[in-house]
Order: structure tokens, then C-alpha cells, then sequence
């Protein structure tokens, strides 16, 4: 799966995710770039399966329906890698239900 991690998810979280080929949003030159022109590059780039992100306003925020990958928001307390890290065991373990244009919520 080809995953791209939001700003707002520590990077190191790439080596949590074995198996997966993980961007993130400032390793592909696109940091301090606002969501919906974010969620643009990214679906021009036709690089990535998932956008993972803390931002739960998201999908009130952006058109979602049109995107060639899904948005997968991890609900923590903090952005603190340790919280952010009990949620991989699920978003592992569904990842091949995410479909393109839809947004998912974990937990």
C-alpha cells in the first residue's frame, strides 16, 4: 500500500508501517501546503492508496468523493507519536478496506 503521512503525524511513524511504501507530506516537497491543495498535488502525483492524517475536520472541510486514494484520520488524544502508534494495529488491520474517495475514522 502506498501511504502518505500528513505534517501532523510525526515521521518517524514510517518505520511503524513494514511492508508499505510511506511518504510524507514533507519528504515529497509539499510541506506548509494547505489541505485542499494538498489533497490536489497528491491526487495529480497518482502516487499514494492512503492519506494519513490526525485532522478529523477533514472531511467536512474537502471534497472527498473525486480523490484516487482514501483519507484515513487516527482519532488520538495528542499527536504524540506514542498515542498515535496504539491506533496502527487497526489501521493495519483495515487497510484493505479503504477505497479511493472515502474517508475512514479509527478508532
Amino acid at each position: 500500500m502506498r501511504i502518505l503521512l500528513d505534517e501532523c503525524i510525526d515521521v518517524r511513524l514510517r518505520h511503524d508501517l513494514p511492508g508499505h511504501n510511506v511518504k510524507t507530506v514533507r519528504y515529497a516537497g509539499w510541506a506548509g501546503i494547505k489541505n485542499g491543495h494538498l489533497l490536489r498535488l497528491a491526487a495529480e502525483s497518482d502516487q499514494f492508496d492512503v492519506f494519513l492524517t490526525l485532522d478529523k475536520n477533514l472531511p467536512r472541510q474537502q471534497q472527498l468523493e473525486n480523490l484516487p486514494f482514501a483519507i484515513v484520520i487516527l482519532r488520538t488524544p495528542s499527536s504524540d507519536i506514542s498515542s498515535v502508534r496504539l491506533l496502527l494495529p487497526e489501521f493495519l488491520r483495515r487497510i484493505a478496506e479503504f477505497r479511493p474517495g472515502h474517508a475512514y475514522v479509527l478508532p
